[in-house]
């Protein structure tokens, strides 16, 4: 599958992405903020419950069909997935690096098989979802630079050997929606709670760091098969946000809502523009506008394309453009620290392995 991804930033945090899948060749608009560990407006999901969302679904949509195929009953069937990320280092040194780490998964179901039939269904589905190979393979991200309208050479960053594509501009208002009658697909359920220190209000923003985040979300599914996940930021506070996930029909869905490939792609872009922003404020340099075009390529799930394969995966290619006065030199050491801190190219790069654990019940 390929996602094509085009975000845009807005005031303060915000950001603003349109998501095309070339499966059905839908086109989703989602938007992202941060809370008050990045003094965000806290009105939209921070760029980690994207990712949380995404894995989360997928590991149910294969969970669903796998246990199809082997015939094995699964009564309302929960997924807790916990994502862990840190950052350590300085930004003005140019020390600091975002890291990912190992995600755990809780599975808890009714089931006419024992708990080791379970794992080893969970097993196999965790290997059978497409974010298995961003988790097990080390991919280096590639890049283009474009600075005031000029293709800029990156520093430190793997260059992509290929002419980036039009500068999409800001032209999202000349967006038309589709149908109405939609539901909100994502939805606040409860804003973060304002605190001072550790973990609290503009904390993110310390030029020196060395501290772990915890993201949570919890998948069931509606009666109409429709993914339901409640994902909060625990470490730093942050707001707990309901977003709905749906496959395409080729999938044993019906396009409902965002897929999980969407959340996953909008993830990655969403958490690479904050990094943009957040060493902008660090440093104290003026960057007044920046967009990017992420294309990402993963293959469809084992079980619920009937494929019996791993998920694969490709590096993750974005044309990044900037608007600036600080010139050409701010501008690669921008798109060089934001690689080198945002979480997800981390995710990326490094090889995880989600660990399971299986709480079945009678």
């Amino acid at each position: 599958m390929a996602l094509r991804t085009w975000s845009r930033s807005l005031s303060g945090m915000q950001k603003e992405a349109l998501v095309a899948n070339s499966v059905d060749g839908k086109v989703w608009r989602l938007v992202s903020d941060e809370g008050p560990y990045l003094d965000g407006y806290d009105e939209a999901p921070f760029p980690l419950s994207h990712m949380t969302t995404g894995m989360v679904a997928s590991y149910m949509s294969e969970v669903l069909a796998l246990a199809e195929q082997r015939d094995i009953a699964l009564r309302d069937p929960k997924l807790t997935l916990h994502n862990y990320y840190s950052m350590e280092g300085s930004a003005r040194k140019g020390t600091m690096v975002g890291g990912a780490l190992s995600p755990k998964l809780e599975v808890e179901a009714g089931a006419d098989v024992g708990p080791d039939t379970l794992r080893e269904l969970v097993s196999d589905v965790v290997q059978a979802s497409p974010v298995n190979g961003l988790l097990r393979h080390i991919h280096e991200s590639l890049f283009t630079l474009t600075v005031n309208g000029g293709r800029v050479g990156p520093e430190r960053v793997n260059a992509l050997d290929q002419a980036p594509p039009p500068d999409p501009g800001d032209r999202f208002s000349e967006v038309e929606t589709g149908e109405d009658g939609i539901p909100a697909l994502i939805e606040l359920l409860s804003n973060a709670e304002q605190v001072e220190g550790e973990g609290g209000v503009g904390s993110s923003y310390a030029d020196s760091q060395s501290r772990i985040l915890h993201v949570r979300g919890v998948c069931t599914v509606r009666e109409d098969g429709v993914k339901e996940v409640e994902q909060r930021l625990l470490q730093p506070l942050g707001s707990t946000f309901r977003f709905l996930s749906d496959e395409a029909p080729r999938f044993s869905g019906k396009g409902l809502a965002p897929d999980a490939l969407t959340y996953v792609s909008a993830g990655v872009a969403f958490c690479f523009m904050t990094q943009f922003g957040r060493y902008a404020k660090i440093t104290k340099k003026t960057l007044d506008d920046y967009r990017l075009v992420q294309d990402t390529h993963l293959s469809t799930g084992g079980a619920s394309d009937g494929t019996g394969q791993p998920g694969t995966a490709e590096p993750v290619e974005t044309h990044v453009y900037l608007e600036t006065p600080e010139g050409e030199e701010f501008a690669r050491k921008a798109l060089d620290m934001s690689e080198q801190t945002c979480f997800l190219h981390a995710l990326c790069r490094t090889e995880l392995k989600t660990t399971v654990k299986i709480a079945a019940r009678v």
